[in-house]
């Protein structure tokens, strides 16, 4: 039996507001801030979906979970993560890695990556050392870089069946 080995982009970015819940990874984050969304608003689970659908050629988060669903609102994006985990397995294909960058300039991520790598490899069934979580701030340019956003850039690998 042979592999084909194929490569995923996910990109999601989301105005900051105060008063709001902060998601990363399925985890919360300590912050006056979270984001402005239909759902829970975590760009990095959201960015991950995109890249793991891209992977295969099948599409972005919102071809499956549209912002226009009123069954969407609110919802964990956890639950969408788990969903698109459900197409790569009738797909037949596993997760090789993960590589992610988080750009928020407050608060610092240090003490978070860790259980955020941990909460998504648990919510994937991969190995925690399959994923890696990077946090840079934007050097106080643009919105992100005054705290009015935040953006995750996430790239994957995945290995597919081919009969």
């Amino acid at each position: 039996m042979k592999f084909n080995y194929r490569v995923g982009f996910g990109f999601d970015l989301h105005r900051l507001e105060k008063g709001r819940p902060l998601w990363l990874g399925g985890i919360l984050v300590s912050s006056d801030k979270g984001c402005v969304a239909h759902s829970d608003g975590d760009v990095l689970i959201h960015a991950t979906c995109d890249a793991l659908l891209g992977a295969l050629a099948l599409g972005d988060i919102g071809m499956y979970f549209p912002d226009t669903d009123i069954a969407n609102k609110g919802k964990e994006s956890s639950f969408f993560l788990r969903e698109i985990l459900k197409i790569l397995r009738q797909k037949e294909a596993e997760i090789i890695n993960i590589d992610a960058t988080i750009i928020l300039e407050n608060p610092s991520l240090k003490n978070y990556k860790s259980e955020i790598a941990k909460n998504l490899a648990e919510l994937l069934d991969i190995p925690m050392n399959s994923i890696s979580i990077k946090a840079k701030t934007h050097e106080k340019i643009g919105d992100l870089g005054k705290g009015n956003a935040i953006a995750a850039y996430v790239i994957v690998l995945v290995s597919t069946k081919i009969n």
